[in-house]
């Protein structure tokens, strides 16, 4: 008796990382029962349509029945404008981690600063444009927001409210989103935090968080 595919989960790192930050959490999926990869993608060197493009052809190039995304802080944006636009009808569920999907304070106050400015490349322009106001129609999402302020972040921006050192709670929340649930983890800390992998999980199992 042969055994029945699993799922696939895709997943995308944030701004200034790379695909083997991601590697503990796809550890993790895979062990309760997902078939994961990674998506690599320059953050500071190209623009939301190259990161959208480039995860559409990671899409096309994978074989499954299902295709789960997961994406972690600036990855989350990219998960959120592909959904947008795709037609992949294998597309499943996604869990944004950290992701602000109603627009960035730190990148913002960030750019302020030539450094910043220097730092964020190509990133730029997204902090600048208008974010999607909600989920698009028919997709299901969950975010997981961090309100442990842990990390360099707080040396170089004051945020208001709770937050992971980098993202705020609020920045976290979009109309549509199937379910939301707040950890006490950090920006980088919910990379490799069971309570989040197993959220995670659960959602992309069946579309909400384990309360």
């Amino acid at each position: 008796m042969s055994t029945p595919p699993r799922d696939a989960v895709l997943l995308l790192h944030g701004l200034w990382m790379n695909r083997f930050v991601m590697g503990w959490l796809a550890h993790a999926l895979d062990a309760a029962g997902f078939r994961t990869d990674t998506v690599d993608y320059r953050g500071t060197r190209e623009g939301m349509e190259a990161h959208v493009r480039l995860l559409d052809e990671a899409v096309a190039a994978t074989r499954a029945d299902r295709i789960h995304l997961v994406g972690h802080s600036m990855g989350g944006v990219i998960v959120m404008r592909y959904l947008a636009q795709s037609t992949d009808l294998r597309i499943g569920r996604a869990v944004l981690l950290g992701s602000p999907v109603r627009g960035s304070q730190a990148a913002r106050d960030f750019e302020g600063h030539a450094l910043g400015r220097m730092l964020l490349g190509a990133s730029v322009e997204l902090w600048r444009s208008p974010f999607e106001p909600r989920v698009p129609p028919g997709r299901e999402v969950g975010s997981i927001a961090g309100s442990t302020a842990f990390g360099l972040g707080p040396l170089f921006v004051t945020l208001p409210g709770e937050n992971d050192g980098v993202v705020t709670v609020e920045e976290t929340r979009l109309e549509g989103l199937r379910d939301h649930i707040v950890l006490p983890v950090s920006h980088t800390g919910m990379l490799m935090s069971d309570p989040v992998a197993s959220q995670a999980a659960a959602f992309l199992r069946r579309g909400a968080f384990d309360n």
